[in-house]
This record gives structure tokens, sequence and C-alpha cells, in this order.
């Protein structure tokens, strides 16, 4: 027995041997390229800590830090005909949509929820672009009229967050009757008098921006946001022209009165719940661990209040 070869050197090498590090601890940031460990990039919902640049955030993960202990109850969203056109790319739109659903692990391109932000009741819909683009297909339309009608049933206040690259493809002229029927589900809420806030995440683009993204009672971006209907790339080749700095992000639509704030996305759970009492009539949230709120509260008060306010023949 070779003691040396056997023994000796396998153990030095053992020592002295680089060791493989996972690939999911370390986080390259797009913008500014810092490696960024996960864990801190988690505790900063994907914000870089190096530069503020906001990366991609999930549905799920969203919710989880909106929602007061990350707890929330999915609201059933009515599934549509699968495949209606039956189309096919370079890949049959069934095959699409199982590919999607097993990276995201979610069921489509929208998910909505309701619980408690502040302890305010509220109900929340959000998009996830990792699904095919976040794009608007007849699922996304379903998911926001129950989000309205959840809204409504409830008398709660609605807070949608956008991202998508536009409008489902693979769904032809029914994804595009979804504007419509999104704008009469946001009209329900108006009439409801019930506010109805959007944030505008990146990037917002297409038949979202055209329909249920603008219609809200507040708009707030995520800094550096792409909002547009048509991207700038499109823009310039179209018009042959130089486009200003920043076109189309969220500071500059600020700018020009097509925004209202534009929030970083560590700041904005607070911005929601001071914006939402405000419109809701109700005081300031009590910072604090507080009791759980009772039956016929201070929400049900005001929105009760309202309701009769609302009415012609109020005296």
């Amino acid at each position: 027995m070779n003691w040396i070869n056997n023994y000796v050197r396998p153990r030095i090498n053992s020592i002295f041997s680089r060791r493989e590090t996972p690939d999911n601890l370390w986080t390259k940031c797009d913008d500014c390229g810092t490696m960024l460990f996960h864990r801190e990039v988690s505790d900063n919902l994907n914000v870089c800590t190096n530069c503020g640049h906001h990366m991609p955030i999930g549905a799920r993960e969203r919710f989880t830090s909106l929602f007061d202990g990350g707890i929330f109850v999915e609201v059933d969203v009515p599934a549509p005909t699968p495949d209606p056109l039956h189309f096919r790319d370079q890949k049959k739109y069934p095959d699409r949509l199982k590919a999607a659903q097993k990276a995201t692990g979610e069921a489509e391109a929208m998910l909505v929820a309701t619980g408690e932000m502040g302890r305010t009741p509220i109900v929340a819909a959000c998009q996830d672009f990792s699904f095919m683009a976040g794009s608007m297909g007849m699922y996304v339309g379903n998911a926001i009229i129950a989000a309205a009608e959840e809204a409504v049933k409830l008398k709660r206040p609605l807070i949608l967050f956008s991202a998508a690259g536009g409008a489902r493809m693979q769904e032809g002229i029914l994804s595009l009757m979804q504007m419509p029927r999104t704008t009469v589900a946001v009209q329900m809420l108006k009439e409801a008098n019930l506010p109805y806030i959007v944030v505008l995440t990146h990037p917002t683009t297409g038949g979202v921006t055209a329909s249920y993204a603008m219609l809200g009672d507040v708009h707030i971006a995520e800094p550096n946001a792409l909002i547009c209907f048509a991207g700038p790339r499109v823009i310039e080749q179209t018009i042959r022209e130089k486009l200003p700095d920043g076109f189309q992000r969220a500071e500059y639509l600020l700018d020009h009165g097509m925004l209202d704030r534009v929030t970083p996305r560590t700041q904005l759970r607070d911005e929601l719940i001071n914006i939402t009492r405000m419109l809701l009539g109700l005081p300031p949230a009590v910072r604090g661990d507080l009791p759980p709120p009772q039956e016929g509260g201070e929400l049900d008060h005001a929105l009760s209040e309202a309701d009769v306010a609302a009415e012609p023949d109020a005296k």
C-alpha cells in the first residue's frame, strides 16, 4: 500500500481544492453588474443594494411583502376556453402554456388575492411578467373582472400591479377584446365609490397600457419602469427622429403629468397604505402591533357613510 498516494495526496487535494459554490447563492445586477448575495437581494425585495435597480419580482413574492404577515387568500378566476384559435408558431399554444406553468409554478399571468395591508382590507391583482411576458389574454381579463367583483362584494379598494408585454398574440382578437371588458370592470369600481390604485412596474406596454393600467384613481410607478403603448425603438423607426433621454420611463412620464408618484419598491407598501386610507377617509395607520380589526369596524363605517353620501336623496 502506497501511503503517500492513497492517503496523503488525496487529503491535501481535498483541503486545497476549490469548493463548488451553488449557482443560486449570488445574483448579478442587470444594471451595475454588482454580485449580490441572494438573501440580501430577497430581503430588499429584489432591488439592488448598490445602485437601486429594480429587478423582476414574482406576483406571489410581491403579495408576501404587501399583505400583513404575508398572509393572503387567493380569489378563484374562471378558466377560459383553452387554445380557442388552435394557434401554433414554433410551438403549439398549449405547449407554451404548460412550459410557462412549469417554469413559474403559476396557473396563468395574473394572481388575485384578498387580505389586509396595514390593517386595511383590500383586494389586489398582480401580473407576473415571467409568465409569457405577462401578456394579456382571456385569463387576465377574467382575473381583473373577478378582482373587481370581489372588491365590490366586499366593499374594498382594488390595487393592481401591472407588468406586461402587451396582448397575447396566441389568442388574437380575443385578447384585444379584454381591453373593453376590463374597462367595464374598472367602471364597476367607480360606480361603487371604491378606490382603484394602479402600480405600473417594468415593463407595462401595449394594450395593457391602453386599457386598465391607465384608468386608476391614482397611478404610481416603480423607478425607471418602461411605460408605453409602442416602444421607443418602434417610434424612432417610424418618425425617424432621436427621442429624448429617458423617454417613456417612469420619471419622464411623471414630469409630463401621466403619473402621480414614482416610488421605490421598498417604500411602496407604506405609500399604498397611506393613499388607500386617505381615499377611504380613514385616519392614518398606527404603527406597531395592533389587535385584529373587529367586524363593522372603521372601514365598514367609512364605506357606509360614503354610500349614504353618494345617494341623491341623502339628507
